[in-house]
């Protein structure tokens, strides 16, 4: 399906907007600060019931209003089906309803309308810590895998209700310690769940990574994303029962997936230190597009692709890769984001690509 029309009422810097979009490529045309990524978040709220960029609603607010509220309406390409998306946000609460009918859990709308981001905040996922990388994988899985993402969802709070045990004993606080086993036990099973999907998400994703990789670098580097986990040395219970003085002295459960990491190389050595940015630019583009058709493959339907400020971050050789894959319909609806009305409509026209532009 593709994002048909989008209306955004008090979203950012947006007060009542409208707007109507071609099935394939659509292009946000303005300068700097009129809004452009703010439509491609107001898209991302309709797929994921968040915010690509904040993890507060209350952000997304325009300024002096109390709410705000994004309607997309999909259409299937055969002009079959369509579907109405609502997402909400007022007096703190966030509902998302699908042709009027109220989710009674956000997690239930994730993957039905699968999308992939490309930002330039995305170098975070190389620079950042091992969170940022856990984030963009679980994501990925998520879009597909609804049981991954209710065991992760559980896991997590798991881990909370844990740590926050061990933090009254620290502090010394009378506690039942006896409750840390129960915990324990409702860990192990989901733990190796995830571990088990997170690594076979790797092993599936490498040969298209390495493929888009290939494309856009010129086969110049060689390129590898390893997978680390504490499981790959020990299981659950006994990792758990190894750490648990440590975790009663820091309050903190010190072993699980929620520590898990992901290693990106660049010529056997880890892009982030020794990486230029242009290698690092190749390397999360072809991270995306293998994102892509990842989801693409296993949901049988190609997602939305947001592209912010593509031109501008990319040099000319790389820019000319994607647009081919453009060119070639590869992708399906596409969102692209430029400050250069001219450069864009030339770039368009060189690449026979079908597209609407509008000016924001």
């Amino acid at each position: 399906m593709y994002l048909k029309n989008l209306q955004v009422s008090n979203f950012k810097n947006y007060e009542e907007n409208e707007f109507d979009f071609h099935e394939n490529v659509n292009c946000f045309v303005g300068k700097n600060g009129s809004g452009k990524t703010n439509l491609l978040d107001a898209i991302h709220y309709l797929s994921f019931c968040k915010s690509y960029f904040s993890s507060q609603d209350n952000y997304s607010i325009r300024f002096n209003c109390d709410f705000f509220a994004i309607h997309g309406l999909f259409e299937s390409f055969d002009n079959k089906t369509t579907a109405k998306i609502s997402c909400v946000f007022k007096n703190g609460r966030k509902t998302m309803k699908a042709n009027q009918k109220e989710y009674q859990k956000l997690s239930d709308h994730i993957g039905l309308f699968p999308l992939i981001m490309v930002s330039p905040y995305d170098s975070d996922i190389i620079s950042e810590g091992s969170e940022t990388r856990r984030k963009f994988l679980d994501i990925t899985i998520s879009q597909f895998d609804k049981e991954y993402l209710q065991q992760l969802i559980v896991y997590q709070k798991i881990i909370q209700q844990r740590n926050q045990l061990l933090k009254q004993y620290l502090l010394g606080e009378r506690v039942d310690l006896s409750v840390i086993q129960i915990y324990n036990d409702q860990l192990i099973p989901r733990g190796n769940y995830i571990f088990e999907k997170r690594k076979q998400f790797i092993f599936d994703i490498l040969p298209d990574f390495l493929r888009y990789h290939k494309t856009l670098s010129e086969d110049k580097e060689k390129v590898s994303i390893l997978y680390q986990s504490q499981l790959f040395d020990i299981d659950f219970k006994k990792g758990l029962q190894e750490n648990e003085i440590q975790d009663f002295r820091s309050s903190y459960t010190n072993f699980g997936v929620h520590k898990d990491d992901f290693i990106f190389l660049i010529n056997e050595k880890q892009i982030k230190q020794f990486g230029s940015q242009g290698q690092q630019k190749s390397f999360l583009l072809a991270l995306k597009l293998a994102q892509y058709d990842y989801i693409a493959t296993r949901k049988k339907l190609k997602p939305i692709l947001l592209l912010d400020d593509i031109f501008d971050k990319l040099d000319n050789f790389r820019i000319a890769q994607l647009l081919h894959m453009l060119g070639q319909n590869h992708f399906g609806q596409v969102f692209i984001t430029d400050t250069d009305e001219k450069r864009l409509q030339k770039i368009l026209g060189k690449h026979q690509i079908l597209s609407k532009v509008l000016l924001i």
